[in-house]
């Protein structure tokens, strides 16, 4: 693999993992929420949510240089990794389960990144 093709690569699996944690801290409320209108408008007042949309928006670049470099077939399979790693950092920032049949897919489709990663 290239080594710009890697550096993209690296930075999209960060800024959609980073996204998806401030996303997922956003809407993680508490009491003080409310419910209906009252809970968007204080997840809106978040800063994770913006935090969140800022990652999306660089994401957006990076992964439209990374396509420029690879075929969408490689891609998109390699972007699958970012999957394993949200579900990951989920485990640890949220203390998300991990099921017998989430590990199972996790090693399987890191198994399949790895292939494609060897061949790209």
């Amino acid at each position: 693999m290239p080594p710009l093709v890697a550096v993209l690569w690296a930075l999209n699996m960060l800024v959609d993992t980073a996204g998806q944690l401030a996303f997922k801290a956003a809407a993680s409320v508490d009491s003080r929420a409310g419910t209906g209108l009252a809970r968007w408008v204080w997840m809106m007042r978040r800063p994770w949510l913006w935090i969140g949309v800022s990652c999306y928006v660089a994401e957006f670049l990076v992964w439209l240089a990374f396509l420029s470099l690879v075929p969408l077939s490689d891609g998109v399979l390699l972007g699958s990794i970012n999957i394993v790693v949200v579900m990951v950092a989920g485990r640890f920032l949220f203390r998300e389960k991990l099921s017998r049949l989430r590990v199972i897919g996790i090693l399987l489709v890191s198994a399949g990144v790895a292939i494609v990663g060897v061949r790209a």
